[in-house]
């Protein structure tokens, strides 16, 4: 496949043209097939008419994943089910899982997305891609998939698991590209090692990793590990899985939103407000083609900001920073707002520290403890207990100094925090239970 990257290096002026179009039909698609968003608008006493201007979209109400639940499974459906060719859904930890549906068509502009994500990202047509995102209702491993296979590249579609089977295909196989979540690409580095395998050994150029935030730090881990240029790429299933923006491997400064298929906003996370470019906030999408299942305004809970500038590699779509954390996964320590990426910043810093951490939240009486654990290497873990305790000492003084929150900091031998083949668990809150 050639990919057409004209609407990658599109004017601006050129740009929101197509992108106010596309948006008018999508309000008219959903104001006339969507029960929810038709009594979102009468109840805010709008029409479709009333759309003319890309401004005019901070009109229309916001959509939580609470409506999505609430209008569980198809109601938020645009289409009759016999055009829906596909359905993914969450996994539910938290609730009823939020399901998104697609239509063929939907299907081949996610491919196609996919395609424009995997060469932003250091793919090209003679690669192999070695795919250990998650197959099934997660739409990580499909995603790339089908992106890889538009792009005309070779996929090896291992998914998740069975690490030490992924290593020998990695040996036997020569893959070029690595896709997979951050933490499970550290993981894979591990088991590498304890088999005798060294990255430096294989054949990876570039290595796409998402579905969970993380820090630069961890990016100089990874590189560092795998011997790769890592790459970051964002998307979630309710917007259209993976292949809603990306980094591209010649920058690696900010995630390329793919404008003329998404609508980005940043907004203040307590009162609504749209915040202006270079402000952080939460990442709000709009879907303007999408034909099964179409969102306005749709609160993501993920934390960026928004960069207009136009990029060395020449596309001119606004870009994201690396999302920070979650609105739902923000920790409030005795008043002070926390992020395990904050906290992972910090670890990063430390000598000898692995990156596996985890976050446990308990309640002693009436007030809030944090206590972090934190895997160190073999050699500081065999030192002398002093040292061990030295360096908790630390560790702790730094996210204090850092965050102002008070931690308790246990260091735990290798190997301790569990891995994860999908997102990485990164917080235990007790309070909650």
């Amino acid at each position: 496949m050639i990919l057409d990257i004209g609407f990658e290096t599109m004017p601006r002026e050129d740009l929101e043209a197509i992108i106010l179009r596309r948006l008018k039909a999508t309000i008219d698609r959903v104001y006339a097939n969507v029960p929810f968003y038709r009594k979102k608008f009468e109840e805010n006493n709008i029409t479709p008419n009333d759309i003319k201007s890309l401004e005019d979209l901070k009109r229309i109400p916001f959509t939580t994943k609470d409506d999505l639940r609430d209008n569980y499974p198809f109601g938020m459906f645009a289409v009759p089910m016999d055009n829906v060719v596909r359905i993914h859904a969450s996994s539910g930890t938290t609730g009823k899982p939020t399901v998104v549906g697609y239509t063929a068509r939907d299907v081949n502009t996610w491919a196609e997305l996919m395609a424009r994500s995997l060469a932003a990202g250091g793919a090209n047509r003679g690669d192999i891609i070695h795919n250990a995102y998650g197959y099934g209702l997660f739409t990580g491993g499909l995603g790339v998939h089908y992106g890889a296979e538009k792009l005309g590249a070779s996929v090896i579609p291992v998914s998740g698991g069975n690490t030490k089977r992924q290593i020998v295909i990695m040996k036997d196989f020569g893959p070029t590209i690595l896709t997979a979540t951050p933490s499970y690409a550290l993981h894979l580095s591990e088991v590498a090692e304890e088999v005798g395998v060294s990255f430096k050994d294989l054949k990876f150029k570039y290595g796409i990793f998402g579905a969970e935030p993380w820090s630069e730090k961890m990016r100089d881990e990874i590189e560092r590990k795998l011997h790769i240029v890592a790459v970051d790429i964002y998307g979630l299933s309710e917007v259209i899985g993976p292949g809603v923006a990306i980094e591209c491997h010649e920058a690696k400064k900010g995630l390329h939103v793919f404008e003329d298929h998404f609508i980005p906003e940043v907004i203040n996370p307590s009162t609504g407000e749209v915040l202006p470019y270079g402000e952080t906030g939460e990442l709000v999408f709009t879907t303007i083609t999408k034909e099964a299942f179409p969102v306005i305004r749709y609160r993501t809970r993920d934390i960026t900001s928004l960069n207009p500038e136009p990029c060395i590699c020449g596309r001119t779509h606004i870009r994201m920073n690396k999302v920070s954390g979650r609105t739902d996964d923000m920790l409030i320590i005795r008043g002070v707002n926390v992020f395990p990426s904050q906290i992972e910043s910090v670890l990063m810093e430390m000598e000898e520290v692995e990156p596996h951490y985890q976050l446990v939240v308990d309640r002693d009486g009436n007030l809030d403890t944090l206590t972090v654990l934190v895997e160190v290497g073999e050699r500081l873990f065999s030192d002398e207990v002093k040292r061990l305790q030295d360096r908790e000492k630390k560790i702790a003084k730094n996210i204090k100094d850092y965050l102002g929150v008070s931690a308790r900091v246990k260091l735990v031998e290798p190997k301790v925090i569990a891995r994860s083949e999908g997102k990485a668990v990164r917080v235990i809150d007790n309070r909650k239970i």
